[in-house]
């Protein structure tokens, strides 16, 4: 009999795994945390003695060296990446004892990279699942695009082939386990399935429905912009990254918060958008915690800049040191906790508000700048008539081309227009954030919106 648990990072939508016999384990996909996973095999009373990488992963950093270290477990990585650390290398065709019981046969998938393994899980003798990383996912595949567009080509037509084979190899019944593909930017589309079988995915997944052409041209045409720490991923997990360190970060004073803030560093004020606009710090920035904190903050940062938090509490704090780390963000330069009076001696600042159908009320009778913050895959399938596209992660580098005048900023949900609308006031701008659901509002309003290339009127015809 075998148990297979999912270790969630929902953050990073990303799964790893722990599967066992009762007595021992093999993990796959490891986080950086590896606290999480210690825990588990703790608490299923079973001991790790095999941890395996299925890629060397881009959006995040890998806890499998560390885990392994921990544990004494072997540790597999494909024999042809080039990493600088010992492991125990495979290939395809290999079939690895993991007990009486399990085993594992060794399968390259190239395709989400050209050196991509996907592992078959087999317990006495019957397939029971089968880890797939970023290769065949829940109705997508892995993203082809990652190592730059002279591969993607290439790497495309590999993901194809790799579906297929694991298809052709595998029965029906066996469980498809990718890593990827629960909101992260590593798969190339999303999907709502929390489980799957290779049957299942046979009969809707377009890579083992469709022609090799269309789905290609299909993927391609529906990729968007992916975070860009992504391009720090690779170098940190093929030079093998140490344990993380969780321990608490030096506290931070009102008077050390204005220095840091002056010096251009990053202050992160982690509540939500709710809290963070009835007061704030001045020049700090909103990235609250209960979204995907990590995701964006890395996606804009610009690499190495010394990072504090301010938390409500310590276990805010803890919570986002925690999911830094698992982007290569190793310690915050400091902390705070409490309320903002707490954190400076200044007057406080605060954001207004504002929903879609009151943006439609303001544009009655004032003028004013629509500024969406969406990516451009996002914007092509539906915006408002006349709103300026700035991507949330191009804001940075082009604050100047955002109009003068009173700026509302809106995102799909709220979460990236809370942020834009920090780095905005930040630089002066008069800012209203848009706290609301595009998709569900915007178009029943009142406002104009191009969907598309249509204008989706008032009444909601079409012209």
């Amino acid at each position: 009999m075998v148990s297979i648990v999912p270790i969630e990072t929902p953050t990073l939508g990303d799964r790893s795994y722990l599967a066992h016999d009762g007595e021992v384990a093999l993990v796959v996909d490891p986080q950086r945390d590896i606290d999480r996973v210690l825990a588990l095999a703790e608490a299923e009373g079973v001991r790790i003695t095999h941890v395996f990488e299925t890629h060397i992963h881009n959006d995040y950093v890998t806890g499998g060296l560390a885990l392994a270290s921990a544990t004494g477990a072997v540790y597999h990585v494909n024999a042809a990446d080039d990493v600088a650390y010992e492991r125990v290398p495979v290939s395809d065709g290999d079939v690895i004892d993991i007990s009486d019981t399990l085993r594992v046969r060794v399968i390259a998938t190239p395709g989400h990279t050209y050196t991509h393994l996907s592992y078959s899980l087999e317990c006495q003798g019957e397939h029971v699942g089968v880890f797939s990383g970023g290769s065949l996912l829940f109705g997508s595949t892995g993203r082809p695009d990652l190592l730059g567009p002279e591969h993607t080509h290439a790497l495309v037509h590999h993901q194809y082939a790799s579906a297929h084979r694991l298809a052709a190899e595998l029965p029906d019944r066996t469980q498809v386990l990718p890593t990827h593909g629960f909101g992260s930017f590593c798969s190339a589309t999303q999907s709502e399935a929390t489980s799957s079988t290779i049957g299942q995915e046979r009969r809707a997944n377009p890579v083992l429905t469709r022609a090799e052409q269309d789905y290609v041209e299909e993927l391609l045409a529906g990729l968007d912009a992916y975070p860009a720490y992504y391009a720090q991923m690779g170098p940190a997990n093929s030079a093998g990254p140490c344990a993380a360190d969780l321990g608490a970060p030096e506290p931070a004073d009102v008077a050390a918060l204005r220095r840091r803030i002056e010096a251009g560093e990053w202050v992160v004020d982690l509540r939500t958008r709710a809290a963070f606009a009835a007061g704030f710090v001045p020049g700090t920035f909103n990235f609250g915690i209960d979204g995907q904190f990590a995701t964006y903050l890395g996606w804009i940062i610009p690499w190495g800049t010394p990072v504090t938090l301010l938390g409500e509490s310590p276990e805010q704090v803890a919570e986002a040191q925690r999911e830094l780390v698992r982007i290569g963000i190793d310690r915050p330069a400091a902390a705070a906790t409490g309320t903002p009076r707490d954190w400076t001696d200044r007057p406080l600042q605060s954001l207004d508000r504002a929903t879609f159908a009151d943006l439609a009320q303001v544009l009655h009778h004032r003028p004013v700048v629509v500024l969406d913050v969406r990516r451009k895959g996002e914007w092509r399938e539906a915006h408002i008539d006349g709103a300026v596209n700035i991507p949330f992660h191009e804001l940075l580098g082009r604050v100047g081309e955002v109009p003068d005048g009173e700026v509302w900023v809106h995102c799909a949900a709220g979460y990236r227009a809370s942020i834009a609308a920090s780095i905005l006031t930040a630089a002066g701008s008069r800012v209203v954030a848009v706290d609301d659901s595009f998709a569900e509002q915007a178009s029943v309003v009142g406002l104009p919106i191009v969907e598309g290339g249509r204008n989706i009127v008032v009444d909601g015809s079409a012209s």
